[in-house]
């Protein structure tokens, strides 16, 4: 299926807490969006990978995606190698998007960085038309490479480049969110405790996102950065 845009993360839920706003608006003007994970967030400290992918696709439903994808590297421990970035070239290819989302470049959680770094190189080499993928009936890849990649803020603050403007698809971005149940806030959970599951820590997810909004004088907003200069045609684009 070709793609406009392909949101690419380190785990299951990286794409809702971080551009799920932006997705939304892009499938509100008709665009083509898929999310693809790179590994099962088999790592986190609550429930399990079965019930993160059950998450993950209960999110992409509620997000109304074309498809939601998993690469099925190793979390916690991939590198961006060769061979991690062979894993990933086949989807880009796969999906020919236009556009790709990637994780922050910097984050708490080192999956994140070296997950945006993972996500630059591979869609640089599925542009390579001397590396050569198959799809999975065997038949060869052609290359492609994203016109624009962008980075989206996660945990720890990071000047955007530019914020999109996500308040009229603010209430399903948290309906996405709360998709996974296993890793956020629950008072009836047994489970041990961890970074994400206190009630501050959506608390903190929407202040960021009125931080962002209240930048370009808006209620909500997602911020991004991005590696190349952005150029306009016209000034009376930007809000």
């Amino acid at each position: 299926m070709k793609l406009d845009l392909l949101a690419i993360s380190a785990h299951p839920d990286d794409v809702e807490l971080g551009c799920a706003g932006t997705i939304l608006a892009a499938l509100a003007k008709g665009r083509k969006v898929g999310i693809l994970d790179l590994t099962r967030g088999e790592l986190g400290t609550r429930g399990t990978p079965e019930i993160r992918i059950e998450e993950a696709e209960a999110a992409a439903r509620i997000l109304g995606v074309s498809l939601r994808d998993n690469v099925g590297i190793a979390d916690g421990f991939f590198q961006n190698d060769p061979a991690n970035q062979l894993a990933l070239v086949p989807y880009i290819r796969k999906y020919r998007p236009e556009i790709v989302l990637a994780n922050a470049i910097e984050d708490r959680h080192p999956d994140h960085g070296k997950g945006a770094k993972l996500i630059y190189d591979a869609c640089f080499l599925a542009g390579l038309r001397r590396i050569e993928t198959v799809d999975k009936d065997g038949t060869p890849q052609e290359a492609w490479r994203p016109k624009f990649i962008y980075h989206f803020i996660q945990d720890r603050y990071i000047k955007p480049d530019f914020v999109v403007n996500i308040t009229p698809y603010w209430e399903k971005k948290e309906e996405a969110i709360r998709a996974f149940r296993s890793q956020f806030y629950d008072p009836n959970s047994a489970e041990p405790n961890s970074y994400i599951s206190s009630p501050e820590f959506l608390d903190f997810v929407e202040a960021r996102s009125k931080e962002h909004g209240h930048a370009i004088g808006v209620k909500y907003g997602e911020g991004f950065t991005t590696q190349r200069i952005l150029g306009i045609n016209d000034l009376w684009t930007l809000i």
